[in-house]
């Protein structure tokens, strides 16, 4: 991930209710969640203003959409999350590995795997 990259999805999740349906959608795994279910997770947020929300992260690369049937799904951008947490970390050790091995252990998933920088 490049820094013009890096500052999009910055930018796209410093708002409170998009930082939030990151948050919520990776909790949800890659099989996504329902607009309608992303909507009654935040507490009832109006369609157009989740649908302005959703499309602001869209553009960013952070989630995206497919169509199920009468649902529209949106699911993490894995990749382009472990990008911009590999941007951030990318310089940080100069050389001395266990200055970052905090930030490093706290991102191994609850599942057992890691997150790591994707090309």
């Amino acid at each position: 991930m490049d820094e013009p990259q890096a500052l999009a999805a910055f930018a796209a999740m410093s708002q409170e209710t998009r930082l939030r349906v990151v948050r919520l959608l990776v909790q949800a795994g890659p099989d996504g969640m329902a607009a309608g279910a992303i909507g009654e997770a935040l507490g009832g947020a109006t369609t157009s203003r989740l649908s302005f929300h959703l499309t602001h992260l869209e553009h960013a690369g952070l989630i995206q959409s497919r169509r199920d049937g009468r649902y529209i799904i949106y699911s993490a951008v894995y990749s382009a999350l472990a990008g911009l947490v590999g941007f951030l970390l990318k310089d940080c050790c100069q050389g001395h590995p266990q200055i970052c091995a905090p930030a490093v252990a706290a991102l191994s998933c609850v599942c057992g795997s890691t997150v790591t920088e994707s090309a």
